[in-house]
């Protein structure tokens, strides 16, 4: 018996030394080219977005692909090279034309190596380009309104460079993000806030034009907005008669009016939101502008002054006409308002009168609204998709009664 143990012990030494090199050794991964190439794929990062540059030299095939990082670490915008084990396919494996996707502004998914410059961009190898089925684009801007639902975003086309300003809708499982990558809640979204958002592929042709997005970065610091150093008016030029502008909407910081008229001559600085100098023809009904003037003006109602600088904002295009109609359906602080005044109930919108609604009446009859008046509104680019769509208004201006008696 104790022979027996003896030679099992002896074994049992004698195996240690060859297990623990077995620990030590690692064993070869058996693969082909193929199952390398995306095994490597999975775990790099990638960008997706437009190619918006492509360069073919003596130096090689290049291309920029500007979009977002899929991962919070990853190249928002990136130069890539395509060499020959680059595969360029759609969502199916099939190979497809780098030519194509570039004429036809396609988006992709774009794969490289993890080894980039530390440039910006940066610069890497492609590993595999992945056709989307949908496509996308984008917005780098300001953000004017904000609700649970969706922000309204005023700036330039990431991929067009052209002015723009839409209405997003917020997807389900839309990612929104602040500069650092993290998520955060619509709750911390503010008017003033700049941000980078994609959306489509559907869009509407309305003005502005509303989409759905499903990616936002929003840089949560508010830039600090240097005031005029003169009382005036935020608002929207409601009419134009003999060089004479009526301007309606919010005074100043410093002071000003909320209902004004004034005089413009050839001692009035008219420029846009950059500075250039305009002449008086932009100055038009239906412009949104920041009117600038003196604090002495008249005592009559609405007040006259003269313009010092109007600076010309944008063309105001959401602005209803119509009857305000008693409805038992709409909730306290809301009007039903009969669009043109006609048949057609398609059309029509209800307002919410909130408590920064501006209330002008060209009657002088006060801020009060009721059934059988006539108004002209200016609301907010957000409506909800039901009929009658219902929206916030940023001003209303009476403009008849039916219970005033002309005289």
């Amino acid at each position: 018996m104790k022979k027996v143990l003896l030679t099992a012990s002896i074994l049992l030494i004698t195996a240690l030394p060859a297990t623990a090199n077995a620990q030590s050794v690692q064993a070869k991964p058996i693969y082909n080219g193929q199952e390398l190439a995306q095994n490597k794929v999975k775990t790099s990062p990638g960008t997706i977005g437009q190619i918006t540059n492509y360069l073919n030299d003596k130096t090689g095939k290049f291309i920029t692909v500007t979009g977002h990082g899929l991962a919070k670490t990853d190249q928002s915008e990136i130069i890539l090279s395509i060499t020959k084990s680059s595969k360029i396919i759609d969502s199916k494996g099939k190979k497809v034309s780098l030519k194509k996707i570039i004429e036809d502004k396609k988006t992709v998914k774009a794969f490289y190596d993890p080894k980039i410059t530390k440039s910006l961009p940066a610069h890497g190898e492609a590993l595999k380009l992945v056709v989307q089925k949908q496509d996308f684009t984008g917005i780098n801007g300001t953000i004017s309104e904000v609700n649970e639902s969706g922000i309204v975003v005023e700036g330039t086309d990431i991929y067009t460079t052209h002015k723009d300003k839409i209405v997003l809708h917020f997807a389900d499982k839309a990612q929104i993000l602040d500069q650092n990558g993290n998520a955060i809640k619509v709750s911390a979204i503010k008017p003033g806030m700049t941000v980078k958002a994609f959306y489509g592929p559907a869009v509407t042709m309305s003005i502005p034009a509303q989409s759905t997005t499903n990616y936002v970065v929003v840089n949560l610091a508010i830039k600090e907005v240097v005031q005029e150093e003169a009382v005036g008016t935020n608002g929207i030029i409601t009419n134009v008669a003999d060089k004479k502008f009526t301007v309606i909407g919010n005074s100043m910081k410093k002071g000003g009016v909320d209902y004004v008229i004034l005089s413009v001559d050839e001692n009035t600085q008219i420029v846009d939101q950059a500075g250039k100098s305009l002449s008086l023809e932009s100055l038009k009904s239906d412009v949104r502008v920041e009117a600038y003037y003196g604090e002495m003006m008249t005592m009559i109602y609405p007040a006259q002054t003269h313009a010092e600088k109007i600076i010309v904002k944008e063309t105001e295009h959401n602005k209803v006409e119509g009857t305000i109609v008693s409805l038992n359906s709409t909730k306290k602080d809301q009007l039903y308002i009969n669009v043109s005044s006609d048949q057609n109930a398609n059309n029509d919108v209800i307002l919410n009168i909130l408590k920064d609604t501006k209330v002008v009446s060209l009657l002088g009859l006060g801020t009060e609204l009721r059934a059988g008046m006539k108004i002209t509104a200016y609301h907010s680019p957000m409506m909800t998709k039901s009929l009658p769509g219902i929206t916030n208004a940023e001003i209303v201006i009476v403009t008849f009664d039916d219970k005033v008696v002309t005289p």
